[in-house]
């Protein structure tokens, strides 16, 4: 079905050709692999949308049964921060390539064994506690992932296209939206009967080839010159979650803080809008995906842009612009999808997947590199990240579930995004610019 290992060739090629211009001497290594595992990451929610409820949740409404689903997905985002904690610790101390390669293969045995449970008509009330304890190793090895690939691309880029090189593995997160909910768009045409009975676990057992893939490819990469002259000048940390406590501890708290609206609108809009359109308004399980796919592909062809922007007039103009973007979306993003207009609802996930997402979530990853130093870095992106995703991106479809079954309406959900965007700007404008720093002083 056209799933890529990697990134295309021509793609690579470009990156190489430019990697090469400025770094002769080096050898091209950013985290190629980073796609693979938000790929398999974002398959849960789509699924979670679709077939979770009624396979895992049978004994309860349709409406407990999403709820319940979304809450397993939210399991993975509170074992982020203990993973991040892990991972940044030994990323920071030992290096970045041997905790990439480990949360990969951890991230694909989850998946993989997700796509063969049985379901609550075979094993009863072990199958929702087997899904849930594999959603924790999931999210474990998730919580490793997004510091160690974005440090990477990061320290190899050079001063004045960090924004730019840090784009490619962030673009992961669009490609996986496509590919996760493109695989499952192709199953759902079965009839529903086979599509419930084997069709939703296909996509689950081929993450096994994307691991694979991603496993080779990081077991090739170089550990970063960065890292290396950090070993080299300075004294190892011995204790970086120490280290960033005392020295970090308000840069933290920002980086936790800043992507609220990022991490409150996206699941809403990609994941639960799926459960939302399919549900409530009774559109097709190929309209709902197809719309969130065609976003998703602008969204991936957006993110390098708004990675050149952020290298030519900063990051918090473009992260700042994008969390208004979903501030001012809350309320018409809803209007426009209850019409049940393809057209209003094609305009409405653009707006919400193409410019909020894109913008924001391409910036933050060299934004947040960039505002701790090399002996913490890892640790300091993983933790403020992920801590922020337990508090906010986990919760997000489960509460927007839950208040709609309360209130029959979704003007609680548009308020708590309005909140959460007001939230990020304060903390992107507190936190300072930083796309003209040093990062090795």
């Amino acid at each position: 079905m056209g799933v890529p290992s990697r990134t295309s060739a021509p793609t690579l090629a470009l990156i190489r050709t430019a990697w090469a211009s400025d770094h002769p001497s080096r050898r091209y290594a950013p985290p190629e692999a980073h796609p693979q595992v938000l790929i398999i990451a974002l398959l849960y929610g789509t699924a979670s949308a679709l077939v979770f409820g009624q396979l895992f949740f049978p004994s309860v409404s349709p409406a407990a049964g999403t709820i319940a689903a979304f809450a397993t997905f939210a399991i993975t985002f509170a074992a982020r921060p203990i993973g991040a904690a892990l991972f940044g610790h030994f990323g920071d101390r030992i290096g970045r390539k041997n905790m990439l390669v480990l949360s990969m293969l951890m991230m694909g045995v989850g998946t993989f064994l997700i796509g063969l449970l049985p379901t609550y008509q075979t094993i009863g009330i072990w199958a929702p506690i087997c899904l849930v304890l594999l959603r924790i190793v999931q999210g474990f090895a998730v919580g490793g992932e997004y510091g160690g690939a974005t440090t990477m691309a990061m320290e190899y880029a050079p001063p004045h296209r960090r924004g730019f090189y840090t784009t490619w593995p962030q673009m992961g997160n669009p490609l996986g939206l496509l590919l996760g909910t493109s695989m499952i768009y192709l199953f759902a045409l079965l009839p529903e009967d086979q599509f419930l009975s084997w069709g939703w676990r296909v996509p689950f057992l081929f993450s096994a080839v994307l691991v694979a893939v991603g496993v080779y490819i990081r077991m090739r990469i170089e550990e970063t010159p960065t890292f290396q002259h950090a070993r080299e000048e300075q004294p190892q940390t011995r204790m970086p979650l120490l280290e960033l406590a005392r020295t970090y501890k308000r840069t933290l708290l920002l980086v936790i803080l800043a992507p609220a609206a990022l991490n409150v609108a996206f699941y809403i809009f990609s994941a639960w809008s799926i459960s939302y359109m399919t549900t409530e308004l009774k559109l097709s399980t190929t309209t709902a995906l197809g719309v969130v796919m065609f976003a998703a592909g602008l969204d991936f062809i957006a993110q390098p842009f708004f990675g050149l922007l952020s290298d030519k007039i900063g990051r918090r103009p473009v992260y700042i612009g994008g969390s208004i973007v979903f501030g001012l979306l809350a309320f018409p993003f809803f209007w426009m999808v209850d019409t049940k207009s393809v057209v209003l609802i094609v305009i409405a996930m653009i707006l919400a997947i193409t410019i909020g997402h894109g913008s924001t979530y391409s910036t933050q990853a060299v934004f947040f590199a960039e505002l701790f130093g090399t002996n913490v870095r890892y640790s300091g992106i993983s933790i403020g990240y992920h801590v922020g995703a337990a508090l906010m991106s986990g919760p997000g479809p489960f509460v927007a579930a839950a208040l709609l079954s309360a209130t029959g309406g979704t003007w609680g959900i548009s308020l708590l995004m309005v909140v959460a965007s007001v939230v990020s700007v304060i903390a992107i404008w507190r936190a300072g610019e930083t796309y003209r720093k040093d990062i090795h002083a």
